[in-house]
């Protein structure tokens, strides 16, 4: 059998999981800077925690989980002789992969609400899965990094995480562009439209604008029931490129002049960036639960040209996610940085610092069984110091020792023979330079 891996997922070398761990632990810095808290939920969630939570498209990419043992015992027979599989599922199905790390945190806080000080700021890094079509950035199972506070209504925090996020693309090197948009403006553009009720029908198409265009947000609008008059309306705000040209289309919605508000405050507040901040009207993020400000980071192609990637970061403020599983009513904000977009973005630009390609400080090399075992004793003393160190498992031709140094990318090299092994001093190769100098360990 030729051995594989499911489409949407990938292997990852030792290079690659330390360019990898270079994008964590500078998102992890940057989380414990503002003064978040780490907490850890299960892979897997009931899938009545999960569905429901994401909009109709969300659920459709929910991974499910088949029950244990003799899944199909308690299924329904005539269910089965049908092919009904919306039937079915909930008969062989009770979990599902976490499809992000919001939903479950929101579980978290009602299940140990007696537990924690609010408002409650926590980071999580942990992989997820949906079920959607691999391609270029978009994978089935990938990493996201979040930051959520939970507990308090302030735009303060909005304005935070509109910060954090700046700093930690500035740290990275990579220019992005940090948009904002507000749930209550897209719920008056509804309003206005006419549509109140079809809010959401008309969020999920917008959001689809970068992928099929105006025209095909349009058409995807009548196909969901909008009439021709609001579609005209709908369009004139996609042409709003700030929040100044958009508050007059929205002057006879309450909600709406809310929304700006709220936006305009954070705006105000966040202050100078490294990074672009931008209003984009257009901008709606699809998941059911935010309910305020929404955010969406991109590359800033100007700075970056022929970056051909979407969303590398996103989030929003969510004002009733754990009133759904029974806990008081607590409203939220959060963000999450797509670390494998992150990851290919800053392998295309050649923004990994130089030493993430290193795992070793030294490598040792021994000529001969005597120099190996005093090279055993000397890595001991090596690594207790402090110093990354490695040595080869026998004495062989130091050509093939070297193209193993080659292969592990050593920086140095420290080659052992009878003459160090009775002076104690050692002739340290550096593999980058070819320079050589005598030390003692």
């Amino acid at each position: 059998m030729k051995p594989s891996i499911p489409k949407g997922t990938r292997d990852f070398l030792p290079g690659e999981v330390r360019r990898r761990n270079y994008i964590f632990d500078v998102i992890r810095r940057y989380f414990h800077r503002y003064g978040y808290q780490p907490i850890e939920t299960p892979v897997m969630e009931n899938l009545s925690t999960l569905t429901g939570k994401y909009g109709e498209e969300g659920d459709r990419l929910l991974f499910k989980v088949l029950n244990n043992g003799d899944f199909l015992g308690k299924a329904d027979a005539d269910d089965l002789k049908n092919k009904d599989s919306n039937a079915v599922l909930p008969q062989i199905s009770k979990r599902g992969l976490r499809y992000d790390l919001t939903v479950p945190f929101a579980r978290y806080v009602v299940m140990h609400q007696n537990d924690l000080a609010f408002p409650f700021k926590r980071y999580a890094i942990a992989p997820v899965w949906r079920a959607d079509r691999p391609q270029k950035g978009r994978y089935n199972e990938f990493y996201q990094c979040d930051a959520d506070v939970v507990g308090s209504d302030s735009l303060l925090y909005e304005a935070e995480l509109t910060q954090l996020l700046d700093d930690v693309f500035a740290e990275l090197g990579l220019r992005t562009v940090i948009r904002l948009n507000h749930r209550k403006i897209l719920a008056g553009l509804a309003e206005i439209a006419g549509h109140a009720d079809r809010m959401m029908d008309i969020t999920i198409a917008i959001d689809k604008l970068d992928k099929i265009g105006e025209a095909g947000v349009e058409k995807e609008l009548r196909e969901r029931g909008v009439d021709e008059a609001a579609v005209g309306i709908i369009k004139q705000f996609l042409g709003a490129t700030s929040l100044d040209s958009v508050a007059p289309l929205l002057q006879d919605s309450a909600v709406g002049r809310q929304g700006i508000a709220e936006l305009q405050e954070v705006f105000a507040t966040a202050g100078t960036l490294t990074n672009r901040l931008e209003f984009d009207v257009t901008l709606a993020r699809g998941l059911n639960y935010y309910t305020g400000c929404i955010y969406e980071v991109e590359v800033d192609t100007e700075a970056h040209p022929g970056i051909q990637m979407g969303s590398i970061a996103g989030g929003g403020r969510y004002a009733d996610l754990t009133g759904i599983f029974g806990g008081r009513d607590l409203s939220g904000v959060g963000i999450s940085f797509g670390a494998e977009r992150i990851y290919d973005v800053l392998e295309e630009l050649s923004l990994f610092p130089a030493d993430t390609s290193e795992d070793l400080e030294y490598l040792l090399l021994c000529l001969d069984d005597a120099s190996l075992a005093h090279g055993f004793q000397l890595q001991r003393r090596m690594r207790r110091s402090g110093l990354h160190t490695d040595l080869y498992p026998t004495a062989a031709k130091l050509g093939k020792m070297m193209k193993y140094a080659d292969q592990r990318n050593a920086p140095k090299v420290i080659i052992i023979g009878s003459r160090e092994v009775e002076s104690g001093q050692y002739t340290v190769k550096n593999m980058r330079t070819g320079e050589q100098e005598v030390v003692g360990f």
